[in-house]
């Protein structure tokens, strides 16, 4: 025998139009927020993971030197290529480089007006060695001039047109270390 109470609670089990609508609608608007916010933060993914391929290049290239006990050439070609040569005895290049490619329009770019890194190797180009053309890593690792003295510079990058994706690979030659910048709209932040 059915109860008014019984038919009350079966009544309540479901949810109504209303209900159902209002969740949807929530659910889209908190779909349009994540949609945002990632768009907003893609150019500031994409430098990263160039100014990582820069730092993992000019690792690699000093790794190598130790390792195979040569000189390392390293070339910054157009605006977006880094290669790495090795120098054989006698002063024959390798044949085969090894090269890295910058992706999603990241290129060797600094924007007007940005100050130079902490480090204060140069900012006067976007590829700062001090003017040398020639850079190699030694083979006890340090990155040096043709003449051999040690070279202390900086590698900017950036997507055009977005200041936010500022970035800055510094390299100290007495050493070989590798640091990186970004930039977060007021300083470089390492």
């Amino acid at each position: 025998m059915k109860t008014k109470n019984n038919i009350a609670s079966r009544n309540e089990r479901g949810f109504s139009l209303v209900e159902l609508t209002v969740v949807i609608l929530i659910s889209f608007i908190l779909m349009a927020m994540a949609v945002l916010s990632i768009r907003g933060a893609l150019p500031g993914m994409r430098a990263d993971a160039a100014m990582n391929r820069v730092m993992g290049q000019l690792r690699t290239g000093r790794e190598l030197s130790l390792a195979q006990r040569r000189f390392i050439r390293l070339q910054f070609i157009g605006n977006n290529q880094v290669r790495l040569q090795r120098i054989e005895v006698g002063g024959a290049i390798q044949a085969a480089p090894l090269d890295v490619v910058l992706e999603n329009n990241v290129q060797f770019m600094q924007f007007p007006g940005l100050p130079d890194t902490p480090d204060a190797f140069g900012n006067n180009t976007a590829v700062d060695f001090g003017g040398t053309p020639t850079t190699l890593w030694n083979s006890d690792g340090t990155f040096v001039d043709t003449k051999g003295l040690p070279l202390n510079g900086t590698v900017f990058l950036a997507i055009p047109g977005q200041p936010s994706s500022a970035r800055a690979v510094t390299i100290l030659g007495s050493t070989g270390r590798v640091r990186a910048y970004r930039w977060n709209g007021r300083a470089w932040a390492d």
